[in-house]
């Protein structure tokens, strides 16, 4: 094959600094449905804050080159004289938790109508272990009518992105590799090994790529859970939980994890992926599952803490005003999929209570769309009754309590963040 000329399938949290590492050293062509973020990029604007503006502007380029830099299109003709495509569309679950595949077979099938004799297709999408070879193959098949291992390959590489992270960027993180044949496998290896500075590891098939994907993060799902039921333990002893886990971390071998909301495009959703498919062989996995029921419990449990704080200290619940400090799913991004904060504020609306929302990462317009919450514009224009750290941003670390709080009004801290003296309660 000739020097690879790289389609980016997908242009968010994943899709965005891939490319813009690729296109350091490669042709690389990034390619979204979605105009507007097409026409952000081009002005050098990473509305996802993952891509600092001058390096995009640095690897930005007008048209399609031979030799190296990026360029953003939405017209699928930019993409066919690419001969690796890399697949970083969103991957996420319905409202019963089964998979949600459309973004990926859409994005199979935009591919399969521009595939080439010799071209290989990589996935980077969070999947269950079979799904590139047995849900996207096919399409690309399809739409082609080429054959798979004969006429075009694939690979699998899982994304590592930890959005907000600025030193566990792309490059920084070790990548696993694979492909559908041992010689596709070594070129999809070498490629990302080209630019990622912290080395690949190539495993022997796409499954097992695919399944270590998704253990990562039912691992860490798993594992908040139990400190999770920790916390609900030994509130109701009333001992400390951070105080517990502090004592504990001294020992060498306890692993250092902390209640709170699981959300986010990972952790909160990968974990269905591999229930679903294990019951498609018949086998229920118990704790995986029971894990993510306890995870998803916290959002009412937090919310009745928080109005068991009020009653005890005497403030009036009903039509009582509460401030939520942060909606995002993690600190220092602006990114808010599936934020379990959202759970927190719809448990407090069931109490009778008005609930105002505070965010100086998250973006307006996007939180209005999707969960229908209008965000407070001056944090300091009220007093409230009760005011809620939900989310540990920066910008929340020197906030002046006193000036947000009533003279009776209760602090309730989810990330234990704020200094203690000004906290009447944590997780």
């Amino acid at each position: 094959m000739n020097t690879p000329k790289i389609a980016i399938i997908g242009l968010g949290y994943v899709g965005l600094p891939l490319a813009s590492l690729l296109a350091t050293k490669y042709s690389v062509v990034g390619f979204d449905i979605k105009d507007q973020r097409i026409e952000e990029l081009k002005s050098g604007v990473d509305t996802t804050l993952e891509v600092d503006s001058d390096l995009l502007k640095s690897v930005m380029v007008d048209g399609v080159t031979e030799s190296k830099g990026l360029f953003f299109t939405s017209d699928v003709k930019d993409i066919n004289d690419c001969n690796y495509y890399i697949v970083t569309v969103p991957t996420s679950v319905d409202k019963n938790n089964q998979p949600i595949l459309i973004p990926l077979l859409s994005a199979s099938k935009t591919i399969g109508k521009v595939l080439k004799k010799d071209d290989i297709v990589i996935y980077e999408s969070t999947v269950y272990p079979g799904a590139t070879e047995e849900d996207c193959v096919p399409v690309l098949e399809k739409e082609s009518g080429l054959k798979f291992n004969k006429d075009f390959f694939v690979g699998y590489s899982p994304e590592r992105i930890s959005p907000g992270d600025k030193i566990r960027t792309v490059e920084n993180i070790l990548k696993v590799t694979s492909g559908s044949t041992k010689e596709t496998a070594i070129k999809v290896n070498e490629l990302y090994k080209s630019v990622i500075k912290a080395g690949t590891h190539m495993v022997p098939t796409i499954k097992v790529a695919e399944a270590s994907k998704i253990i990562e993060n039912c691992q860490r799902d798993i594992n908040i859970a139990f400190v999770n039921e920790l916390a609900k333990i030994f509130n109701l002893m009333n001992i400390n939980t951070s105080d517990v886990l502090e004592a504990a971390s001294t020992k060498w071998n306890f692993l250092p994890f902390k209640p709170g909301l699981v959300g986010g495009h990972c952790i909160g959703v990968d974990p269905f992926y591999l229930a679903q498919k294990a019951q498609q062989f018949g086998y229920y996995p118990e704790i995986i599952l029971s894990g993510r029921r306890l995870n998803d419990s916290m959002g009412s449990h937090i919310a009745s803490e928080i109005v068991k704080l009020m009653i005890a200290e005497d403030v009036k619940v009903k039509n009582a005003n509460i401030l939520i400090l942060g909606i995002t799913f993690k600190e220092n991004c602006p990114d808010i999929r599936n934020t379990k904060v959202i759970d927190v504020y719809h448990a407090l609306k069931s109490y009778g209570v008005d609930v105002s929302v505070y965010d100086p990462w998250a973006k307006k317009d996007e939180v209005k769309s999707e969960y229908g919450v209008d965000l407070v514009n001056d944090l300091y224009s009220d007093k409230y009754d009760s005011v809620v750290l939900a989310v540990s941003h920066k910008e929340f670390k020197n906030i002046d309590i006193l000036r947000l709080k009533k003279e009776k009004g209760v602090v309730y801290d989810v990330k234990n963040f704020l200094p203690q003296q000004l906290t009447d309660k944590t997780l």
